[in-house]
């Protein structure tokens, strides 16, 4: 089985991309005599503070809900795993496939994509907020490590797969295309010096690619996982549903009283194995149809190559579509992402109205900034917060902070 995918110890894809032939960092750098670049980004990144805190950042769930429960962090680590997996089958650079994984939630807010929510509505005069341009924002300014440069001076194919994480950003001419048409590029990126330097119109590379894809199968099989275990739906609700229905009857036949505990992994494990599988799948017979030369090829191949097959793609919308009234739209959950908005608006309003009330490192020369550098200095100390952070400053400022349980 391994062999037929792909594992073991060939040489590097001509299509992968090659460190040696890096197109360098924004500031240049002696090479490591040791590591490649991607494997110093990838160490960079575990390193830096915003990869620490997705500990205790939200996935579906507050973080006190309970220890079994994903966080951003156990989210990531899955998710780079996952991809590591693609990338060794399609004889990838793993290290960039692992460093974009890692990397690739740096910019979420406390509470999930309802702090994202809550702190775009509260941008939106000045810029609005996107979680995937802030994790740009994070690597190449916030994070305040080293004494030659802000941000991590990561290598520029790991800044473009981070940039590029859903694909191609603008038309060839420069015009934002898919999610940003209406809205143009974020603020985000285009306040990167050197963001127009991203061929923002080409796919990212397969190694990107890999990361993208892991992340969405990463999702559907632990928010499954997440759900039967917090009983919003049992696994009866699932056995319609195309592929897991057929899952849940084979583990049924083959192991006849299984306990609950041993059947949702046994479901979730069989769910991430027929995903990868069919991704690379795909992946082997795209590269066989359109023979890429080189990492480049990729880029500009129109279309994604790292992917599901149809019948693939079918099974995770119809696993999305299950899961949004059953977890994501869930009564309990919905109160909860009512709460957490509120908390996320309150400490805006706090804090552009007394920002000497932030640390000294984000409120130094606050009283001279302009409405607009005020409230993007506020939303990027926002969106670094945890959610227990977030918690206990509001209780600091305010005497009636809602329960988030």
């Amino acid at each position: 089985m391994s062999q037929r995918l792909g594992f073991g110890v060939e040489p590097r894809a001509a299509y992968a991309v090659n460190p040696s032939a890096t197109r360098g960092r924004l500031v240049a750098e002696p090479e490591s005599p040791t590591r490649t670049p991607y494997q110093r980004d990838r160490d960079r990144i575990i390193h830096s503070a915003a990869f620490r805190r997705l500990k205790h950042k939200t996935q579906v769930f507050v973080y006190h809900e309970g220890d079994h429960y994903r966080t951003r962090l156990t989210h990531t680590i899955e998710v780079a795993q996952i991809a590591r997996a693609l990338a060794r089958a399609l004889r990838l650079d793993e290290d960039l496939a692992e460093a974009l994984a890692l990397a690739h939630d740096l910019g979420h807010t406390p509470f999930g994509h309802t702090g994202e929510d809550a702190l775009d509505a509260c941008l939106r005069e000045h810029g609005g907020f996107d979680h995937n341009a802030q994790s740009l924002r994070i690597v190449t300014l916030l994070e305040r490590r080293y004494a030659d440069f802000d941000g991590l001076n990561l290598s520029w194919e790991t800044l473009e797969g981070l940039v590029k994480h859903n694909g191609p950003m603008t038309d060839a001419v420069g015009v934002p295309i898919g999610r940003y048409a209406d809205t143009g590029l974020p603020l985000a990126l285009t306040s990167y010096p050197a963001w127009r330097t991203l061929d923002l119109h080409t796919w990212p590379s397969a190694e990107a690619q890999c990361a993208a894809i892991a992340d969405d199968i990463a999702y559907d099989a632990h928010d499954i996982d997440d759900g039967l275990r917090a009983a919003m739906f049992d696994l009866a609700d699932m056995a319609d549903l195309p592929l897991i229905g057929d899952f849940l009857a084979a583990i049924a036949a083959r192991y006849p009283g299984l306990d609950r505990h041993r059947t949702i992994h046994e479901l979730t494990r069989r769910l991430i194995t027929a995903m990868v599988e069919d991704v690379i799948g795909v992946a082997l017979g795209t590269v066989a149809e359109i023979a890429p030369e080189s990492a480049d090829d990729i880029r500009h191949a129109g279309r994604a190559v790292v992917c599901f097959s149809p019948r693939m793609a079918a099974v995770d919308r119809s696993i999305k579509a299950f899961l949004f009234p059953h977890l994501y739209r869930h009564p309990d959950v919905v109160r909860v992402r009512r709460n957490a908005d509120r908390v996320v608006r309150d400490l805006y309003a706090h804090y552009t109205e007394r920002p000497e009330t932030m640390p000294e490192e984000w409120s130094e020369g606050a009283g001279d900034c302009t409405p607009f550098v005020l409230a993007r200095r506020v939303g990027d100390y926002i969106a670094g917060m945890t959610d227990r952070f977030a918690i206990q400053e509001h209780r600091r400022w305010f005497d009636d902070t809602p329960d988030l349980r």
